[in-house]
C-alpha cells in the first residue's frame, strides 16, 4: 500500500509540474493576415494602439507569454498616455474627457484583460493544438495520482474513527517546509489568476473543448478556476468519505457541498450562458455575492427579461427572508457547511489543515472586529452603489461609487477571499476567510447567536479532556472548555461542521435543533443586557 501511495504522489507531482510548466510554453505572434482579421473583429478605434500592436506582435520572433504581455501592456501605456495628454490639452472643450476615453484601454478590465483577449487569439503551441492530450497529462494524471495516494488510506486507517494520526509529525500538516511550499504555490496561483490572467492563457487552451461543450465559447481564466475548483473538491471529497466514513452526518454533508458546488456554482451558470441567459449561481447570497447590486449586474438582469427579473427577486428574497428563516431552524450550518462553495473547498482541500486555527482570546477578538467590519463595509458600499444607480449621480456624501466598488473588489474580493482566504490554508487553517472576512458568515452568525434553535450540546460528565474537539475545530473555538463545563455551544462563528462531534471518542458533543428555551446557559448571558440573571436561573430550575 505504501508503494501505491508513493506512485500516486509521484504521478500527482509530475502532473502539477507539467501544469505549471505549460505556462512557459507556446508562441504568441500574429501573421499580418491574422492581425488584420483580429483588429477588424475587435473594432479598435485608436489607430495609434493598432499601430503599436502591429509593431510588437506581427513578427517572425518566437515570443513567450511574458514577453508578449510586456509588449501589449507597453502598447496600451503608449496609447493611453497620448490620449491623456490630449484630454489635458483640450479639457476646456465640452465632453472631451468622455470623447478621449473611448480611445483608451484598460489592461486589467473585467472579465478579461485586453492582453488576455489578444493572447487567446495569437497563441499557438502544444497546449492549444493538443488540448485533449494536455488535459490527460495535467488534470487527468493529477486526479489519478491523487486518488492513488488517497484510496489506500481506507486500509491504512484500519477501523473507522479518528485517532492519533501523527498530524503534528508530518511536515505537510505541522507548518513544516512542505506546508510553506504549498502556501507559496497557492498564493502565487491566486495572484496570477486575479492580476496577471494573460500569463495563464495556456491553461485556458487545455479546457477550451470542455468550455465550448458547456457554454459554447472558449475558456476564460474563471472557467479554468471553476473547473479546477470542482476537480479539487471531488478528489479531496473522496478523502473525506474515507476519513469520516464512520459518521453519517459527514458523509451526507460532504455530498451536499459537492453537489451544490458542481451543479449550482459551475454547471448551471455555464449552461445558462450557452442559452444566452445571464449566468447565475442560485445559491450565492448577498453580501458574499457582493457585486449583486452593482450597476452592471442590475443592468444585465433588468435587460434579460423574465429570467433576469426572477434572479433579481430571488436574490433579494434569499437574502432577506430565506437566510434568516433557515438559520433560525438549522443554524448557519445549513449554508456554511452544506451549501457554500468557500466552505466546500475549506472542508475538502482544507481539511488537512483545520488544526491550525488559532484558539487564543486575541484571535477571537480580532475575528469579531474584522468580520463585522467587512460586513459594514459591504453594506455601506451597497448603499452608495444603489443610491448612485437610482439617482444617476456618481457619489454619495463625497464617496464615489466606482471607487468604493473597486476598493472592495480589490481588498476583500481578491486579496482577502482569494489570496489570503485560500492561500493561507497550510499555515493558518482552512477557514481564514470564513472566520475573519466573510460578510455573509457575519450576518448568519448574528442571527445564529441571538435567534436560532441550533446548538451543540455537551455532556461534561463524559468528557475525558482528550482535546480532539478543540484541536480539530476549524473556527478556533475551544470546544473542550465548553464540554468540561457541560455548556451548550452557541458561538456566532460556529459553522456546525460537526467534526468536533465526529472526533469525540465518548460521544460528548451533539448537534441539535431544539426549542430556544434553555439554549443559552444563564452563565453565558451578559449582565449588561438588562436581564435578571437570577430570574433566568430560577426558571431553568423550575
Amino acid at each position: 500500500m505504501k508503494r501505491t501511495q508513493q506512485l500516486g504522489l509521484l504521478l500527482f507531482l509530475s502532473a502539477l509540474t507539467l501544469f505549471t510548466a505549460s505556462v512557459f510554453t507556446g508562441n504568441f505572434t500574429f501573421t499580418q493576415q491574422e492581425f488584420d482579421s483580429f483588429v477588424e473583429e475587435k473594432g479598435y478605434k485608436s489607430e495609434l494602439f493598432v499601430e503599436e500592436l502591429e509593431k510588437a506582435l506581427v513578427t517572425d520572433e518566437n515570443i513567450n507569454i511574458f514577453e508578449f504581455s510586456k509588449r501589449v501592456r507597453n502598447a496600451v501605456a503608449i496609447n493611453n498616455q497620448y490620449y491623456n495628454e490630449l484630454i489635458a490639452k483640450y479639457n476646456a472643450e465640452k465632453n472631451w474627457a468622455k470623447k478621449g476615453a473611448q480611445y483608451q484601454y484598460k489592461i486589467n478590465g473585467k472579465p478579461h484583460s485586453i492582453s488576455f483577449q489578444i493572447a487567446k487569439k495569437s497563441g499557438s503551441g502544444f497546449t492549444k493544438e493538443h488540448p485533449g492530450l494536455s488535459w490527460w497529462l495535467t488534470f487527468g494524471l493529477g486526479i489519478f495520482g491523487a486518488l492513488l495516494y488517497i484510496l489506500p488510506s481506507s486500509v491504512l486507517l484500519g477501523k473507522p474513527g479518528i485517532k492519533n494520526n501523527h498530524i503534528y509529525r508530518d511536515s505537510a500538516t505541522n507548518r513544516g517546509f512542505i506546508a510553506w511550499l504549498v502556501l507559496v504555490y497557492l498564493v502565487v496561483f491566486y495572484l496570477v489568476l486575479y492580476f496577471k490572467a494573460d500569463y495563464v492563457v495556456n491553461w485556458t487552451f487545455i479546457l477550451d473543448p470542455i468550455s465550448a461543450s458547456l457554454n459554447g465559447g472558449p475558456a476564460s481564466q474563471w472557467f479554468v478556476y471553476g473547473f479546477l475548483y470542482c476537480s479539487v473538491m471531488l478528489t479531496m471529497g473522496v478523502r473525506m468519505y474515507i476519513k469520516y466514513r464512520h459518521n453519517k452526518y459527514q458523509m451526507i454533508r460532504t455530498t451536499s457541498v459537492l453537489f451544490f458546488q458542481i451543479v449550482f456554482a459551475f454547471l448551471i451558470p455555464e449552461i445558462m450562458t450557452s442559452l444566452n441567459l445571464p449566468g447565475y449561481d442560485f445559491k450565492n447570497v448577498f453580501p458574499l455575492d457582493y457585486d449583486f447590486f452593482f450597476e452592471w449586474n442590475l443592468k444585465r438582469l433588468t435587460e434579460s427579461g423574465g429570467i433576469g427579473l426572477f434572479i433579481l427577486v430571488w436574490g433579494i428574497v434569499l437574502t432577506v427572508i430565506i437566510v434568516p428563516v433557515m438559520v433560525y431552524f438549522f443554524g448557519k450550518r445549513w449554508y456554511c457547511s452544506w451549501v457554500c462553495g468557500c466552505g466546500g473547498l475549506a472542508e475538502t482541500l482544507g481539511d488537512p489543515y483545520r488544526q491550525h486555527s488559532d484558539k487564543s482570546l486575541n484571535a477571537w477578538k480580532l475575528e469579531r472586529w474584522l468580520i463585522h467590519s467587512v460586513l459594514v463595509f459591504s453594506l455601506g458600499m451597497t448603499v452608495v452603489t444603489l443610491y448612485c444607480y437610482f439617482s444617476g449621480t456618481s457619489s454619495l456624501l463625497g464617496i464615489k461609487s466606482q471607487w468604493i466598488k473597486d476598493t472592495y473588489s480589490f481588498l476583500i474580493g481578491s486579496w482577502f477571499a482569494g489570496v489570503i482566504g485560500t492561500g493561507f490554508y497550510p499555515i493558518f487553517g482552512n477557514r481564514v476567510w470564513c472566520r475573519f472576512g466573510c460578510p455573509l458568515a457575519a450576518y448568519l452568525g448574528l442571527v445564529q447567536r441571538f435567534k436560532s434553535r441550533f446548538r451543540i450540546t455537551t455532556n461534561g460528565g463524559q468528557c475525558i479532556s482528550c482535546g480532539n474537539c478543540s484541536t480539530y475545530c476549524e473556527q478556533g473555538i475551544d470546544v473542550r472548555a465548553y464540554a468540561q463545563k457541560g455548556e451548550n455551544i452557541v458561538r456566532a462563528s460556529c459553522v456546525g461542521c460537526g467534526i468536533c462531534s465526529a472526533v469525540c471518542p465518548r460521544g460528548v458533543l451533539k448537534l441539535e435543533n431544539g426549542p430556544e428555551a434553555g439554549r443559552i446557559n444563564p452563565t453565558e448571558i451578559l449582565l449588561g443586557n438588562n436581564v435578571d440573571l437570577m430570574q433566568l436561573v430560577n426558571k431553568k430550575v423550575k
